[in-house]
């Protein structure tokens, strides 16, 4: 093994554990906080990819999420028993169904949003500058790079 070689896995282990421990770490934490909302952080996820998009079926937010289109399904219809998702027909194909995100739905993902902003300003504030200005920009690329290597569609930006 060359001495790139070497580097290059030490590095991708490296960064392997991090990310792990990392995700481990949010999941668990998201799952504690969002569910103090009523949803769970797969609910969540949906709702806020439903106010990024403007008409979105239900095939295409199971790609969104790396979901199956059932399981899905399932996590549509609580959130519409909740009253935070409505169906309606699509404006341009009578036989497809889109989702949209009711006004309970927005108020709950903005305040959602809006406490987990505070929290990153919180976590931020402990970092010089230039650490803070590139941690976004860092991780959007690796979860580019992962994302171009998965079956997962790429969410589309949020308007606001």
């Amino acid at each position: 093994m060359k001495a790139g070689d070497a580097m290059l896995t030490r590095q991708a282990r490296e960064l392997q554990d991090a990310l792990a421990e990392f995700i481990r770490v949010y999941q668990f934490r998201d799952r504690d906080r969002i569910c103090c909302y009523d949803i769970s952080p797969t609910q969540c996820y949906a709702l806020d990819a439903l106010l990024r998009r403007e008409l979105i079926t239900l095939n295409d937010l199971a790609a969104e999420l790396c979901l199956a289109k059932s399981t899905a399904s399932r996590v549509v219809a609580t959130l519409e028993r909740k009253g935070y998702v409505a169906r309606a027909t699509h404006p341009r194909d009578g036989r497809s169904v889109v989702l949209t995100a009711t006004v309970a739905g927005r108020r709950l993902v903005e305040s959602i949003r809006g406490d987990l902003i505070d929290e990153k300003k919180r976590l931020l504030a402990e970092f010089p500058e230039e650490v803070r200005e590139s941690a976004a920009e860092l991780i959007q690329r690796l979860t580019a790079a992962s994302r171009s290597r998965t079956v997962c569609a790429a969410p589309t930006k949020r308007l606001a």
